[in-house]
C-alpha cells in the first residue's frame, strides 16, 4: 500500500529507514557541551538587505556544486509551507521547519534542494548474491545503503531578522531538549530528545543539533538525524541530513562536509 507524502514526511522527519524510499524513490558530529559556534564572517546582520527569491535559487548549491552527490529538486514528500507544519510547542517551531528544509523565521524568500550521496561500485558490486557468505551479502547491502541524504534550505531576512532568527533555533535547541511533537498532512510524529553537538563553525555563527525519536521501521528502538543551521550575514542556511549508514550500523550519524562547504562557499 502505497504512504502518503505525509507519512513519508513525517516517518522523515523521526529519522527511520523510510528515508530511503526518499533517495531511491525520486564533519562528523561529536558530543560537545554547545552546538552554537562562531564562524569568521563579520557577525552583523543590523544593515542587511533581503535577498530576493531569484537571487536564492541563483546561491542555493545545484547539480554540479558538490562533488559525489546528485543534487535536486527537494523531494516532493517534504511540506512547500509552514502552514503545514504544526508543532505542539511554539518555541519548537524553528527546529521542525529547519528539519523541513523551510524557513526557520520569518523570511523575505527562501529556496531549497535535496543533496544524495551517489555511492561507488564497492569491491563485490560484480558478485552474484549466491556468490557471498551470509557475512559478505550483510556488509555488501550495507555498504550500498550508506548514504547521506541532506535538504538544503535558504532563507533571506531584512535588517536584523537573521540574527534573531537564530538566535530563536539556537534557543530552541536548549529549550526544547525533551523533544516534542510534530505533525504534517495529517501524520504526527513525537520527537523525543534534541541535543546540541558541534557544529560545522561555517558563515557567521553556525547551530547544530541531532533529534531522536523511535519509529515503527525501527522496531520501536530510537533512530537519530542531525540538522544545522548557519547564519551568513542576513541569510540562514539550513541543512537536515538522514544518515541510513548510521542507522544500519548503530553509529553516529555524519553531517555531509562536502555539501555544508559548497553551500558556504556560494555565499561568500
Amino acid at each position: 500500500m502505497k504512504r502518503s507524502s505525509g507519512a513519508r514526511w513525517s516517518a522523515t522527519v523521526a529519522v527511520s529507514a523510510l528515508s530511503l524510499a526518499l533517495i531511491t524513490g525520486c564533519a562528523e558530529a561529536g558530543s560537545d557541551d554547545s552546538g552554537d559556534s562562531k564562524g569568521s564572517g563579520s557577525g552583523s546582520s543590523a544593515a542587511a538587505k533581503a535577498l530576493s527569491a531569484t537571487e536564492l535559487k541563483k546561491l542555493i548549491i545545484a547539480e554540479g556544486d558538490v562533488e559525489g552527490y546528485k543534487v535536486e529538486a527537494t523531494d516532493a514528500s517534504f511540506p512547500k509551507a509552514k502552514s503545514e507544519v504544526k508543532v505542539d510547542k511554539a518555541e519548537c517551531e524553528p527546529l521542525a521547519f529547519a528539519m523541513a528544509g523551510l524557513a526557520p523565521g520569518d523570511s523575505s524568500a527562501e529556496a531549497s534542494s535535496q543533496a544524495t550521496e551517489e555511492k561507488k561500485p564497492s569491491d563485490t558490486a560484480s558478485d552474484s548474491l549466491e556468490d557471498l557468505a551470509s557475512g559478505e551479502m550483510e556488509d555488501a547491502l550495507t555498504d550500498a545503503m550508506s548514504v547521506r541524504m541532506t535538504v538544503v534550505g535558504l532563507s533571506s531576512y531584512e535588517g536584523d531578522g537573521a540574527e534573531k532568527t537564530f538566535k530563536s533555533v539556537s534557543d530552541a535547541v536548549a529549550g526544547c531538549a525533551g523533544g516534542f511533537t510534530v505533525a504534517a498532512q495529517g501524520e504526527e510524529q513525537k520527537l523525543t530528545g534534541i541535543a546540541s553537538v558541534k557544529a560545522s563553525g561555517t558563515g557567521d555563527e553556525s547551530v547544530r543539533f541531532s533529534s531522536t525519536a523511535p519509529t515503527e521501521e525501527s522496531g520501536g528502538e530510537p533512530v537519530k538525524v542531525l540538522t544545522e543551521v548557519v547564519r551568513h550575514g542576513g541569510t540562514i542556511a539550513t541543512y537536515y541530513s538522514v544518515d541510513l549508514g548510521s542507522m544500519l550500523t548503530g553509529e553516529d550519524p555524519r553531517m555531509p562536509t562536502p555539501v555544508i562547504e559548497a553551500q558556504a562557499a556560494k555565499l561568500k
